[in-house]
């Protein structure tokens, strides 16, 4: 899979450089909510305070990180060149920030004006970006699995999108919708499509690559996403059609595809070839656990009424699915990319006259590892949180905020070590002349 790469048709720097630095910001306001609101926001997922914290992880932290990194990857691992990459990173970044504001804004005030402005923001942000990754996609031929996920992930974007913009539409504007049938397609579609297909179609290239693992069994490449998106489709239509029992058995086996990737891919690392595992190495391990164990609450949930008569189990799921799962797995692959991004496009711009940093410089090991303890807190203290409010929801607010203040910092610390670079390139230039 490696040799699919081209790093020639890398973006500027900047394009995912700026939604990789913002992501963190929208970690540390959902902790700053959590101080804010206090016990409270935990009574149930419904209230206006936990809607508002679980948006600014998912349209705040998760979109950014996200198609920070398809502006990367797509034309880097699959060949789908954006046009104007920063150009439209611009535009995108622009409109999907305010607007995820804005949407915490309206969950927690209640206000049709906040709520419209939301719609309008993100809805344009959004469409630039799903139009300019479907044109791009359109004409590759090749069915590599990577590809087909990506495909699959743009297509779960799109169907996220619309159910999101129409649930801010009818709760701005009190609309007699399905809102229970929308919500549940909002979160099947974002959860399942456009947030473990997607990681699944980067975890072929990046865990072999920077894990060092043998690569994936050819029979998932070749069958997970087929049969996750046919069974998200299988799952909506019994949803939407209102087969209670179908409905219900869909969602199962859908969720029993998630629970297969991470199984895989938790095999897999534990035949890395790395005499010592880094820090990536263990947000890998501590996302796919907590993702196992979300998925092990939610079939509880389904099949046993005990637990499906407690009602802070949502809060408990999402805690480990958003924080556990793809909060860690997000930090660790930053982790990963921004090092790598910043030696490659120095090594470009040096010219064999002035060599780049190690990735270890760039970003020092001890760093990491500091922060990777401060975001282990964190979710320990989340899980808390849910089960004795009261107690542990201000601890696990601060901690939040200073596991991503401390992945912000991180970040600022590799792209310092870019500016500062650039300065010394520009000076061997000037002398060469």
């Amino acid at each position: 899979m490696q040799a699919l790469l081209s790093y020639d048709d890398a973006p500027p720097l900047s394009a995912p450089l700026r939604y990789y630095l913002t992501a963190p910001l929208f970690a540390m306001l959902a902790g700053a909510l959590l101080l804010f609101a206090g016990p409270d926001l935990l009574v149930s997922r419904w209230t206006p305070a936990a809607l508002a914290f679980t948006h600014l992880l998912t349209v705040g932290f998760m979109l950014q990180a996200m198609v920070g990194s398809l502006q990367q990857l797509l034309p880097v691992v699959v060949g789908a060149n954006l046009p104007q990459p920063l150009r439209l990173a611009t535009w995108v970044h622009a409109t999907i920030t305010p607007g995820a504001l804005l949407l915490g804004a309206a969950f927690l005030l209640d206000t049709p004006l906040l709520f419209g402005s939301a719609i309008a923001l993100l809805g344009f942000g959004l469409f630039l970006f799903i139009v300019a990754a479907a044109r791009a996609l359109w004409n590759i031929s090749a069915s590599n699995p990577t590809l087909l996920g990506l495909k699959a992930a743009v297509l779960g974007l799109g169907v996220t999108t619309l159910s999101g913009l129409a649930l801010a539409a009818a709760l701005g504007w009190a609309l007699d919708w399905p809102l229970l049938q929308l919500t549940n397609l909002h979160l099947g579609w974002g959860f399942v499509v456009w947030g473990c297909v997607v990681l699944a179609a980067v975890a072929l290239v990046v865990v072999p690559m920077f894990q060092l693992t043998p690569e994936y069994p050819a029979w998932f490449g070749r069958y997970f996403v087929r049969a996750t998106l046919g069974l998200v489709c299988c799952w909506s239509t019994a949803e939407l059609a209102g087969w209670r029992v179908a409905t219900a058995l869909s969602a199962t086996a859908t969720l029993a595809m998630c629970a297969l990737f991470m199984s895989v891919t938790l095999r897999l690392l534990r035949k890395s070839k790395r005499p010592k595992p880094d820090a990536t190495h263990h947000f890998w391990n501590l996302a796919l656990l907590s993702g196992l164990l979300a998925c092990a609450v939610w079939l509880a949930a389904q099949w046993l009424p005990a637990v499906a008569a407690w009602p802070r189990w949502p809060l408990l799921y999402g805690a480990l699915l958003l924080v556990g799962g793809f909060m860690s797995v997000t930090v660790g692959m930053l982790y990963k990319i921004v090092p790598f991004l910043v030696w490659l496009h120095l090594q470009s711009l040096g010219r064999g006259r002035v060599l780049a940093p190690n990735m270890k410089k760039v970003l020092p090991q001890q760093r990491i590892d500091r922060q990777l303890r401060a975001h282990l807190v964190c979710c320990a203290l989340l899980l808390l949180a849910v089960i004795w409010p009261v107690w542990f929801v201000y601890p696990a607010g601060v901690a939040l905020i200073i596991a991503d203040g401390w992945l912000l910092r991180n970040l600022l610390y590799a792209s310092g070590i870019y500016r500062s670079h650039l300065v010394t390139i520009e000076a061997a230039r000037l002398r060469a002349q």
